[in-house]
């Protein structure tokens, strides 16, 4: 009788994405090598990330695929919501890549290594969607979020910048040890680091849920995720990363890198670890991050300040949901809330990208946010970006017709209530009347008289205008159809 091979075969076609956008970033290289010529390195880079969304949403579309298995263990599984994931960051990419056109050609940024880092970013983003184990989810949020610390700092002679990327760098590299050892002694206790085994072995064993090993290693590894995500207390890296990085990155920071957190967070939560433990966790965090984000971004002055703190806030509704597990009746509830976290976050981030699109619009090229002071009129002067950038505004602040941001918020309230969260809910409810003050007011500045101190007229970049435009109509049919989100989001 002949042994079984010990060579596992290889599902290429589940691997098509990755393929992609791994390509992207080589042919990127070659392209800046060999021609050296910015425009055409730009639209490689933008080429790939089409061929990306594309091919991450025709392998999502059939069944769902596997491979790397051992058993029935698998590392990588790509469906609809892998699918959903991937063809969301390669769309995010292509979007910076139009929001950064002023700024490349102001020259202050080398082309091909900004258009190479992004690339390897989407790369981590493709393949964080269909992790299957730890080691395969921690390389992916990696290799998401290791180009960002060059991305942040890579403009020529700015100390702002370089502050922020240290900053960044040095948050990250704590946050990925302490995600690394958690997973270290979640294998102690398990022997097992796919995720679907790790939870099928804790819920099968309680006894080993009394280990203080077992805590400890689930209080690292959500407590490394949640930097990810710049949820309270982890979150102080963000606001002066976001506002000493180019618009562009601050905007690839507060979407693409955010979404990877909570992807990362999402797939632990939801497959690995206890939710009786992480529940009451997350729920306190969840409950900090919305009230101290929304606070403070009550007195931020400056543009991408208020954006980061906002979006620390934005972060607490999304892990809301997660804070319902433990008391969540039944395991209809318990998807629900899954869906609900990833559906929130999909809105967000295409509301976020946006409100960043319609700031870069509004300022010179290269410059940073500015104050909030500064887009005083500025929808006077130039009133269809004024007004996208208004309606990423109140669809944050939750308010139609900004109808994605509404649904985001309802979805997150029904899933609490459905999960016997009441608590939480009114929580959410609070901070989101508390959210109003300051997205009404930077919303209303923009259609106010400008005075005399007004900044000067921009003619908003052509790539720029577009970006936003395709943001604010996709944002526009989401929120028409987000149950086709809940979907894919649930699925």
């Amino acid at each position: 009788m002949s042994e079984p091979s010990l060579v596992q075969s290889v599902d290429h076609v589940a691997l098509l994405p990755a393929y992609l956008a791994a390509g992207t970033a080589v042919l990127v290289l070659l392209v800046d090598l060999l021609l050296a010529r910015p425009a055409a390195t730009v639209a490689v880079a933008a080429t790939g990330a089409v061929a990306t969304a594309v091919g991450a949403s025709a392998v999502g579309s059939g069944p769902e695929r596997r491979t790397f298995c051992v058993g029935a263990d698998c590392s990588y599984v790509f469906g609809g919501r892998a699918a959903l994931v991937g063809a969301l960051v390669a769309l995010l990419v292509l979007g910076v890549l139009a929001l950064s056109g002023p700024m490349l050609r102001a020259g202050r940024i080398p082309v091909g290594e900004f258009c190479f880092l992004l690339a390897c970013s989407m790369t981590g983003g493709v393949v964080l969607g269909a992790a299957g184990d730890l080691i395969t989810l921690i390389v992916a949020v990696e290799v998401l979020t290791l180009p960002l610390y060059v991305l942040v700092g890579l403009r020529r002679g700015n100390l702002a910048g370089a502050e922020a990327a240290v900053t960044f760098f040095v948050v990250s590299v704590v946050a990925t040890t302490l995600t690394l050892l958690g997973a270290a002694l979640l294998y102690a206790v398990t022997g097992g680091l796919h995720l679907e085994r790790l939870g099928s072995l804790l819920s099968g064993r309680p006894e080993l849920l009394d280990l203080p090993l077992t805590t400890v290693a689930v209080t690292l590894v959500v407590a490394g995720l949640a930097f990810k995500v710049a949820a309270v207390p982890f979150h102080a890296w963000a606001p002066a990363t976001y506002d000493g990085a180019p618009l562009p990155v601050a905007a690839y920071l507060s979407t693409a890198s955010k979404l990877g957190g909570v992807i990362a967070l999402l797939a632990v939560v939801r497959h690995a670890l206890p939710h009786e433990v992480t529940g009451p966790v997350l729920a306190l965090v969840a409950a900090l991050t919305m009230t101290v984000g929304n606070l403070v971004a009550l007195r931020q002055r400056r543009t991408v300040r208020l954006l980061a703190w906002s979006s620390v806030a934005q972060a607490g509704y999304i892990l809301a949901p997660l804070g319902a597990l433990a008391l969540a009746a039944d395991g209809d509830a318990r998807t629900a809330a899954y869906a609900a976290a990833l559906a929130y976050a999909v809105f967000f981030v295409l509301l976020e990208l946006a409100a960043f699109a319609g700031v870069v619009a509004l300022r010179p090229a290269g410059a940073d946010g500015g104050t909030v002071d500064d887009l005083r009129g500025a929808a006077r002067r130039h009133p269809w970006v004024g007004a996208g950038l208004a309606f990423a505004l109140i669809g944050l602040a939750g308010l139609p017709p900004g109808l994605a941001g509404l649904f985001a918020k309802v979805t997150v309230v029904r899933s609490l209530l459905g999960g016997g969260a009441g608590w939480l809910a009114l929580v959410v409810a609070v901070n989101a009347v508390i959210g109003l003050a300051y997205y009404l007011r930077v919303a209303a500045l923009l259609y106010a008289p400008a005075g005399e101190a007004a900044a000067p007229a921009v003619r908003p970049a052509r790539a720029v205008a577009a970006a936003l435009a395709v943001a604010t109509v996709v944002a526009l049919v989401v929120g028409f159809a987000p149950q086709v989100v809940l979907d894919l989001a649930g699925g």
